[in-house]
């Protein structure tokens, strides 16, 4: 199997934070004469279009908020699907007819979650092992997009400065783009949680134990007694995210 992804190559330094502005967003992405307006940024990201740049890709990802198809807390049978396929390939010699039902499964997945990280990374995945370069790279460019949009969003080190999800799951999978491995989150307030590392690491001189998330988002519409349960984690049969040239 190619290489795992290298988290330098993915990410230059983040000097400064782009914490989305809600009135920003909403103003960009509803202005038809604006280059952020969504329909047309979400046409060019379903066409894998490799000129979309960050900027592009702050005012797709959390656009999404305003969008009818935004449903953060339905359950999505076809992402289970794809998990339960990919659960039993052997990355090193992947069954052809296993790698086309992951792209089938992955497309009906990716339409009530066009950002997920991990359906991204394992679609880029099974088209690279059936030889298709393009979408190969494709998928991987848009799954490398949306995981510096997040990690710009904010440092992560505190409850004032946490990073922006649309969906609880896409916590996860940035740490694990960050090759960390957690333990359960916790609430912390109305908007924040905090997912602790099951070992802690030293940056800047500082311990870090975890990392603190805004999921306001996902609630602004939560059913009455909704009780949310945390899906898989990506990480099985060493099918991690990976980077391409």
């Amino acid at each position: 199997m190619k290489r795992l992804l290298s988290f330098a190559l993915l990410l230059p330094a983040l000097a400064v934070a782009k914490v989305p502005v809600e009135e920003d967003i909403l103003d960009r992405i509803t202005d038809t004469s604006s280059p952020y307006y969504y329909t047309g940024l979400m046409m060019r990201y379903n066409a894998g279009d490799e000129t979309l740049t960050d900027e592009d890709y702050h005012y797709l990802y959390y656009g999404y908020a305003y969008q009818d198809s935004y449903k953060p807390l339905n359950t999505n049978p076809d992402l289970d699907r794809v998990l339960l396929l990919a659960s039993g390939l052997d990355p090193d010699a992947p069954d052809v007819g296993t790698l086309e039902a992951i792209i089938s499964a992955g497309t009906d997945a990716l339409a009530r979650d066009p950002f997920s990280p991990k359906l991204l990374n394992l679609m880029s995945y099974a088209y690279g092992a059936l030889g298709d370069k393009e979408r190969e790279r494709a998928y991987s460019n848009r799954m490398n997009g949306i995981v510096r949009t997040i990690l710009s969003s904010g440092d992560g080190f505190t409850q004032k400065t946490p990073r922006h999800i649309l969906m609880f799951d896409h916590a996860l999978d940035v740490l694990t783009v960050e090759g960390f491995s957690y333990d359960k989150s916790r609430v912390i307030s109305r908007t924040v949680e905090f997912v602790p590392l099951t070992s802690p690491y030293v940056v800047e001189g500082k311990k870090r134990r975890g990392f603190y998330f805004d999921f306001s988002r996902i609630y602004r519409n939560k059913p009455e007694g909704y009780t949310y349960k945390r899906d898989r984690t990506w990480q099985f049969n060493n099918l991690k995210p990976r980077t391409y040239k």
